[in-house]
């Protein structure tokens, strides 16, 4: 056709970044990703049993019914530019084994805490720092219940100034766009920092 331009450029795949859920059990991380995924998360979710008594510590949480035992998995899209793969981790110790797996190509991290229970998410803490893998705290306020503040909450876990702590409620769509939103705000600046 005359006049017409055919070097018109076919929009650019968006990028992906991967990310991890991650933290003790219990704490939030199925429902974070499901509150913020937009597609329907996978999820691999077994109920709890009498086998699991003597092994799964249900202090603070005796209403929990399942539990992961792989990972789940969401969508959500920043931007045209960008689309976060969420991958959450499982809490339970006995399945700690898959977190290398889950933190291949991973370029950040989400540690979900429930002060109830902090001590639960120790050891995601942990991980993250030893393979150096930048992280945010989300606080996930259970009942929307947040009964201290951020600084409280760096100082207990002895984090980093630069970890950024933020309070959250996984149920709640927003909440966890914005922790997610401030994931990625540091890792820019770091990459800027370089």
């Amino acid at each position: 056709m005359a006049g017409s331009d055919s070097t018109t450029e076919a929009p650019s795949a968006p990028d992906t970044v991967k990310i991890l859920i991650a933290g003790g059990f219990g704490v939030g991380k199925t429902t974070m990703v499901g509150s913020v995924s937009e597609i329907a998360p996978l999820r691999t979710e077994e109920p709890l049993t009498m086998a699991g008594l003597d092994i799964d510590d249900l202090d603070g949480i005796e209403e929990k019914r399942a539990t992961t035992v792989a990972l789940d998995f969401g969508r959500i899209t920043i931007s045209r530019e960008l689309v976060l793969y969420l991958f959450g981790t499982p809490g339970q110790q006995r399945f700690w084994f898959m977190w290398n797996d889950l933190a291949l190509g991973a370029l950040g991290a989400v540690v979900l805490v429930d002060v109830r229970r902090p001590e639960s998410s120790f050891a995601a803490i942990d991980f993250f720092e030893r393979r150096r893998i930048p992280f945010v705290v989300g606080v996930n306020g259970f009942y929307g219940d947040h009964p201290y503040p951020a600084e409280d909450i760096r100082d207990a876990l002895a984090l980093a100034e630069d970890v950024k702590v933020l309070l959250c409620d996984a149920r709640d769509r927003e909440s966890c766009r914005d922790v997610l939103i401030a994931l990625i705000d540091q890792l820019i600046a770091s990459a800027v920092r370089g």
